[in-house]
């Protein structure tokens, strides 16, 4: 049976060069970076050739890198920790309604706390209106999160008109950019963000790492307590293999970053034509040029993408319907709400996501293998059956 895979937005495999520069950690170059020895000396390199690596991906400086455990850990630390040390200043923050969970959920939590959060929503095509977070920001406001853009429907947001807008509000800004960074080029100063999220499982690197940068000067709040490591910034012996991994799949990024974007934008047009012309009543949500170059998000009416995925996997096509975080919870996903899709439409939501292991031949393979799931399902369904007796009714 011919595979596909189809949802690199969950995560991308590991690249041959970057499992190869991992490997010497995990066996012969074993030491904490914390040692006084050589061995210690060894890893401490290690971390500090990938911090370089991880600075230059996104045109910021060694030593404004921490690094985490995952993305997820990056968003909860930068919400948590700059609104906990700018909280003299204020106790209000803003966020965006499609958000990634790590930092919805890190907000709700600073409610708790006492802190408010205004979340500010977007429009049909899921963007964020700067105007829209100039009006929300308020003499106490001392944080907002917009996502650089977002790994569901593929929407890249205006984060440097956003930072224009904040530039004398005096609240700190940061952006998610796990779905960005090692996709597209990300420059922090562009950008004019104070904080920034990444993990490398994105763009090929392995899981369980991440970084958070932060503009140098800006003050944080460790919520891990321990020792010294990331300058007394995050606590906790370093993973040196997977930092190493993030290291390698940053240099490997912004090297093949030009032909990256050129494939992943060819795969995903031919997908999103050939998907829209040969299903009916099949809509491409998130905007629909201002997009990540592998994502081709869509909803096909009347049926549940559920089902679907189950049989497209068994076709051996791995995809996903709303993001891979909500994918088991078998809701209907906020984004998608977010973006004023109706309920009814939204459960039938689909998700492609390519990657660099993709070709034509995948792509192919999905728009002949769909169209008959999509038949199947809609001959099952009964709000499909009441459409067509409507349209009969009508003539």
């Amino acid at each position: 049976m011919k595979r596909a895979y189809l949802d690199n937005a969950a995560t991308t495999t590991i690249l041959p060069q970057v499992l190869e520069a991992m490997l010497p950690y995990l066996k012969d170059h074993y030491g904490n970076p914390q040692s006084l020895h050589l061995w210690g000396d060894e890893a401490r390199e290690a971390v500090d050739h990938a911090r370089g690596k991880v600075a230059a991906l996104i045109g910021a400086q060694p030593e404004e890198i921490i690094f985490t455990g995952s993305g997820t850990e990056a968003n909860n630390f930068a919400i948590k920790g700059l609104a906990l040390a700018q909280q003299s200043k204020g106790k209000h923050a803003v966020t965006s309604a499609i958000e990634h969970f790590s930092v919805l959920h890190s907000a709700r939590t600073l409610e708790k706390w006492g802190f408010e959060v205004t979340q500010i929503p977007v429009d049909k095509q899921g963007l964020v209106d700067p105007e829209e977070v100039a009006k929300s920001i308020r003499e106490d406001t001392i944080l907002v999160s917009i996502m650089h853009a977002n790994g569901e429907v593929g929407t890249i947001q205006p984060i440097a008109e956003i930072a224009k807008v904040m530039k004398k509000t005096g609240a700190l800004f940061h952006t998610d950019a796990v779905a960005t960074a090692g996709t597209i080029p990300v420059d922090v100063k562009e950008l004019g963000v104070d904080a920034l999220s990444l993990t490398p499982n994105q763009f090929y690197g392995p899981k369980g790492v991440g970084a958070l940068w932060l503009k140098k000067g800006v003050r944080i709040i460790p919520f891990l307590d321990g020792g010294v490591q990331e300058g007394g910034r995050r606590a906790g012996t370093e993973n040196v293999p997977a930092i190493v991994g993030l290291g390698k799949a940053a240099e490997l990024a912004k090297e093949e970053m030009a032909y990256r974007m050129a494939h992943l934008s060819a795969l995903r047009d031919r997908l999103i034509g050939g998907l829209l012309s040969g299903i009916e009543h099949a809509i491409l949500t998130g905007h629909p040029t201002q997009r990540l170059p592998g994502i081709a998000s869509f909803c096909i009416e009347f049926i549940e993408g559920e089902s679907m995925l189950m049989l497209l996997s068994h076709q051996g096509i791995a995809a996903s319907s709303g993001s891979a975080c909500t994918s088991r919870a078998l809701k209907t996903s906020h984004v998608l709400t977010a973006i004023g899709v109706p309920p009814e439409i939204a459960q039938g939501s689909l998700l492609f996501s390519l990657g660099l292991n993709n070709s034509e031949e995948d792509v192919d393979y999905l728009l002949e293998v769909l169209p008959p799931i999509v038949d199947r399902l809609r001959q099952m369904s009964p709000l499909y059956a009441k459409f067509l007796k409507g349209q009969q009714g009508g003539r």
